[in-house]
């Protein structure tokens, strides 16, 4: 144990004043770390439906925290920005967000096709991205497309297809405003990680104009932002439907 911790240290001694995008790294780690617990602990204050909710949005942070913790320490051991890390973290955590739409909108007739459609979009994403970066880098357009592909799908699904209908038609305002922002989160939110792969893969309209650092920095902000935003939204959501249910 003595151990662990001594090793951590010295990776932590390697952060320079002027390393913001290290900075980052620390501050991702613990905000989301913190906000798992508050999701957590918050479980109890609301109606059981909405546990399971609640349950995601800590599980969401909880493993972005876990990996930023690695993140943390190859970027302060090599300077190099941890993509593989980055995959492994998003392809757990985006399709779980997807579920927090069909978790949402269950009561007001979601079908569980709608639970699969978002999930097999999100992969589609994130595994067409990963490869695009990784392994098949020189044709880094070709995947950046059928990631895109993805992408387009949820943004179909939240802005005009079944998921818009169901919200749009359902009588409670609370549930239309968080799926709204939630939608927000969704179209402005995650476009920061299209922008970023156009900046990284070998022919990008952005290669050259955006430095790989500087995504770190933002994919950093941006995932700290998402993760604990979208979580919020979904405990406002709960808290506003589990008191209005007790009144």
């Amino acid at each position: 144990m003595n151990l662990l911790f001594t090793s951590h240290f010295l990776f932590a001694a390697n952060l320079s004043a002027n390393d913001y995008v290290g900075f980052t790294f620390f501050i991702g780690y613990m905000a989301m770390f913190a906000a798992s617990v508050f999701f957590f602990f918050e479980r109890q204050q609301v109606e059981g439906k909405w546990k399971t909710s609640l349950l995601i949005a800590g599980l969401i942070t909880m493993i972005a925290s876990v990996h930023y913790w690695y993140m943390r320490d190859l970027w302060l051991s090599t300077g190099q920005s941890p993509t593989q890390f980055r995959y492994i973290d998003w392809i757990l955590t985006v399709p779980l967000m997807c579920v927090e739409f069909y978790l949402i909108l269950k009561a007001f007739g979601a079908k569980i096709g709608l639970l699969w459609k978002m999930i097999g979009y999100s992969v589609l994403m994130l595994v067409a991205g990963y490869l695009g970066e990784t392994a098949f880098r020189s044709n880094s357009v070709l995947w950046g497309i059928i990631s895109t592909v993805g992408y387009v799908g949820i943004l179909y699904e939240v802005w005009m297809g079944s998921a818009r209908k169901l919200a749009g038609n359902s009588d409670d305002p609370n549930l239309k405003a968080a799926f709204s922002a939630l939608s927000w989160f969704v179209l402005v939110g995650w476009a920061i990680y299209p922008i970023g792969y156009m900046a990284i893969e070998t022919d990008g309209w952005l290669r050259g104009v955006l430095d790989v650092r500087n995504m770190d920095l933002i994919y950093n902000i941006g995932d700290a932002v998402n993760k604990i935003g979208f979580g919020l939204v979904i405990y406002s959501l709960a808290i506003k439907s589990s008191a209005a249910k007790a009144a």
